[in-house]
């Protein structure tokens, strides 16, 4: 067993999601795992998000760049060159790779999608960075509706690095969402939920949101419609953030999501 195997967990933790999560996370959409990740992870892991925000080590995305709500309008106004996100984590550090193949967190993955787990470095793949004065607001979307892949069927596993809440822009999450069809004209142009109709405010009344401790993990299904606020605390904000699909799920040649290679985590049987 690792150094981030025994680190990360207790062996109540090594063995996975307890069938009432697994329910949980077929009813809704989304199931937290605490203390996934220990102190010595996350602390590397952040140690390696605030050199590569200090060096400008790329790539990256800025928050001018998307322009959503609260974000500098430009890379030359004030705070625009924020870092909204670290692209390809993967490559930055071991520890990344070293987590997401440790029991405590592919166990759990091989619960939700099966025994074979493929990690598409075309999506996520990255560090979530948000910061207190010039972070931006990302309205409801499902994480699939840019991605191309055979079935809408991917997690996403969300490691919180730091203390998340809603003052410092936790993720949001409509429960039940992932299983619902939505009509083209509840989307706007990018495909965010629209807020200015009355049955898109009653499903978005029942928002959670997602709280969590440095360690803990949220596991959400690519369809749930999930948002945050922008970061209103003094202090950053940083999350590692992976992609997951089954095996047979396999990305369409000749999109944004078969242009990068994928990491196999194969059965052991």
């Amino acid at each position: 067993m690792s150094g981030v195997e025994t680190a990360v967990a207790d062996q109540s933790l090594q063995r996975g999601f307890s069938a009432e999560d697994v329910d949980a996370f077929r009813q809704h959409g989304y199931v937290i795992a605490r203390n996934l990740a220990c102190e010595s992870v996350c602390q590397t892991m952040q140690d390696v998000t605030e050199d590569g925000l200090s060096r400008r080590i790329g790539p990256w995305e800025l928050e001018a760049d998307l322009r959503y709500p609260g974000a500098p309008p430009s890379r030359k106004s004030p705070g625009g060159e924020t870092v909204r996100r670290l692209n390809q984590a993967i490559s930055r550090h071991p520890i990344f790779t070293e987590w997401v193949s440790c029991p405590p967190v592919l166990n759990r993955l091989r619960q939700l999608i099966g025994p074979d787990v493929v990690m598409p470095l075309a999506h996520h793949n990255c560090i979530m960075t948000k910061q207190p004065q010039f972070s931006s607001d990302t309205g409801w979307h499902q994480d699939i509706r840019y991605w191309s892949f055979g079935q809408p069927e991917l997690v996403s596993v969300w490691l919180a690095l730091g203390r998340e809440d809603p003052e410092n822009g936790c993720l949001q999450l409509i429960p039940g969402t992932h299983q619902s069809a939505f009509r083209r004209e509840q989307l706007d142009d990018k495909l965010f939920l629209r807020t200015d109709l009355p049955e898109n405010r009653r499903l978005i009344e029942r928002r959670i949101d997602a709280e969590l401790q440095p360690g803990d993990v949220l596991f959400f299904h690519a369809r749930t419609f999930h948002a945050a606020d922008r970061n209103r605390s003094d202090s950053a904000k940083f999350s590692v953030v992976f992609t997951f699909r089954p095996w047979g799920n396999r990305p369409l040649p000749g999109t944004r999501s078969a242009s990068l290679p994928e990491l196999l985590f194969a059965s052991e049987s």
